[in-house]
């Protein structure tokens, strides 16, 4: 091959990548875009970045448009002197020192402002969250509430909220791209970060993240935030608040295997509820919560289950009674907690008071079905790497200790307790 082919292939490609990110620039939707004015803190640092921008711009183009000028205008000729040397010249290193000085006040005044109106202490009267990194999963807790809660953030709209913001193990960093943020979490040292998202946010969902590499599952350590109204948010909170109870439900269907005809009509019925329609209130819940068909689309968990793990057999169900029995009776009560249920206030994992009530699970990763509920019950380290939750599932492999489990829990007692902990709503 010429070298003039090589370069014309060259040029295609870059060609066609130019032409792609345009096409990806054209798209509505930037669902982690950190431009938007949805609270002060977002504005203020939208505001700084359009100063630093403009300022940038303009010595950019300044400092180029006299270098190119000094190009042609100094080139060198033909029978041309020698020029004029400037070396030693006091007029000129002080003229160099000073016009970048007065440029970094310029960029120096703005940004310190701007730091000390983020760094300054919330308001009085803002509702406090307690926010607690693990690896890797998130803990929030409403200490004027009561509430503890998992992966999943609801904010009253028009009301500051003061975050707390706390390790339980190595940095994590928290952000909310459209809200706010970020802002790290430190061993030994408490931060904190406040915000007030604004009323136009009343009824949406946004993307969470941690933002510090913090470990194996750094990029699965995510987390749902719903703004809410808040009349919305005081239902949902009263609710929270009270004890896990669950009645006389009907015993909850095992998920079906995979390709059945129930697999095809899943994707269905989500799609029968448009991204940005209006939450419905679940009338099993008791209080407001978003559904998980009503998730726009950017905020849906994608992770595919793992081929490796065994799915329950078509038909099965499960009776939360005897899940009930089955998990007070196996390690689970030594991880989790479930308010107003007896010796069960372990912490280790997350808490699982009303996590029937939630729309995802994994931090995020996985929607929060019986299909998914029932995999990760039975091999959580196969759905994602590093998490602390042992294998439990009878014949499955643990990735971590490279056996297979040969007493862990039976598919009947895996649907059952599914069946228990979804109907903790």
């Amino acid at each position: 091959m010429t070298p003039i082919h090589r370069s014309r292939q060259r040029m295609t490609a870059v060609a066609l990548a130019v032409l792609l990110l345009t096409l990806a620039a054209c798209s509505q939707e930037y669902p982690n875009s950190t431009f938007h004015t949805n609270t002060e803190f977002n504005a203020a640092i939208d505001h700084l970045w359009n100063r630093l921008m403009f300022f940038g711009t303009l010595v950019f183009v300044l400092i180029e448009g006299l270098l190119i000028y000094a190009v042609f205008r100094y080139r060198r000729r033909e029978n041309s002197p020698v020029p004029k040397q400037v070396h030693g010249s006091a007029t000129l290193e002080i003229l160099w020192t000073a016009i970048p000085a007065l440029i970094l006040v310029f960029i120096a005044v703005p940004t310190v402002r701007t730091i000390f109106e983020t760094q300054a202490d919330a308001a009085a009267g803002s509702l406090q969250v307690e926010v607690i990194g693990h690896q890797w999963w998130w803990e929030f807790r409403y200490p004027e509430l009561g509430i503890t809660t998992a992966n999943e953030l609801y904010l009253p709209v028009g009301r500051t909220v003061n975050f707390e913001l706390k390790t339980h193990d190595v940095l994590h960093s928290f952000w909310i791209p459209h809200l706010g943020g970020k802002r790290d979490l430190i061993t030994n040292r408490t931060n904190y970060l406040w915000f007030t998202p604004d009323t136009s946010m009343a009824t949406k969902v946004q993307n969470g993240f941690c933002a510090e590499f913090c470990g194996e599952s750094h990029a699965n350590m995510k987390f749902r935030v719903f703004t809410v109204t808040p009349e919305q948010f005081e239902s949902w909170a009263a609710h929270q608040a009270s004890p896990a109870v669950f009645g006389a439900t009907v015993p909850a269907a095992a998920p079906p295997a995979a390709g059945t005809a129930a697999d095809s009509a899943a994707p269905a019925a989500a799609a029968a509820s448009p991204a940005g329609a209006t939450p419905v209130m679940l009338a099993s819940a008791g209080g407001f919560t978003f559904a998980e068909a009503d998730l726009p689309r950017y905020a849906r968990p994608m992770t595919p289950i793992p081929a490796s793990i065994r799915r329950l057999p078509p038909g099965m169900t499960g009776d939360p009674v005897r899940g009930q029995e089955a998990y007070q009776s196996t390690s689970c009560i030594g991880c989790h907690a479930i308010a107003g249920t007896p010796f069960n206030m372990a912490n280790i994992g997350p808490d699982l008071t009303h996590v029937g009530s939630r729309t995802t699970i994994g931090a995020g990763l996985y929607p929060n079905d019986a299909e998914h509920l029932a995999m990760w019950i039975k091999n959580s380290r196969a759905m994602k790497p590093g998490v602390v939750m042992p294998t439990l599932g009878t014949n499955e492999f643990d990735p971590v200790t490279k056996l297979k489990i040969s007493s862990g829990l039976s598919d009947q007692q895996v649907a059952d307790i599914v069946a228990y902990l979804m109907a903790l709503k």
